[in-house]
C-alpha cells in the first residue's frame, strides 16, 4: 500500500502546485474515477487510506484551494448540481448558527462537512 500512497500523493500534490481550482482537483484527485478510487478500489482499501498522514494532508490541500478560489470555480467546466436534504429543524438551526459563528454561508459549511471522511460505524445502513 506504501507505494500507492506515495502515488497519490504526489500526483495530489503536482495538481495542487499548478494551483488548480478546488472543483478539478477534487474531481482528479477524490472524485469518482479521480487517483485515489483508481488506487484504492474496496471500501476496506479506501478505509485504510483515509487513515493515512497523507490523506489529510490531501484534505489540506482541498481546504486550502477552496479558501483560495471559493465554491464557484471551475463552474464553467463542470455543472453544478443541487440536493435536497430533509432534517430535523434543530439540526438546520445548528447548521445555521455554526455557520454564522464561522463567518460563512451554510452552503460553504454544508459542502465542508460533505468533503470529509466519515466513519463507516456512524453511517446508519437503509433497512
Amino acid at each position: 500500500m506504501t507505494e500507492q500512497v506515495q502515488h497519490v500523493h504526489r500526483v495530489a500534490q503536482e495538481l495542487f502546485e499548478k494551483a488548480t481550482d478546488w472543483v478539478s482537483f477534487f474531481r482528479e484527485v477524490l472524485g469518482v474515477n479521480g487517483v485515489i478510487r483508481q488506487q484504492f478500489k474496496t471500501p476496506d482499501e479506501m478505509a485504510e487510506f483515509e487513515q493515512t498522514e497523507s490523506y489529510m494532508q490531501i484534505q489540506h490541500m482541498l481546504a486550502r484551494l477552496r479558501a483560495k478560489n471559493g465554491d464557484q470555480a471551475d463552474s464553467g467546466k463542470e455543472p453544478t448540481r443541487v440536493i435536497t436534504v430533509r432534517l430535523p429543524q434543530s439540526l438546520h438551526e445548528s447548521l445555521r448558527a455554526e455557520a454564522h459563528d464561522r463567518h460563512t454561508s451554510m452552503n460553504k459549511l454544508c459542502i465542508s462537512k460533505l468533503l470529509q471522511m466519515v466513519e463507516r460505524e456512524l453511517v446508519p445502513v437503509e433497512a
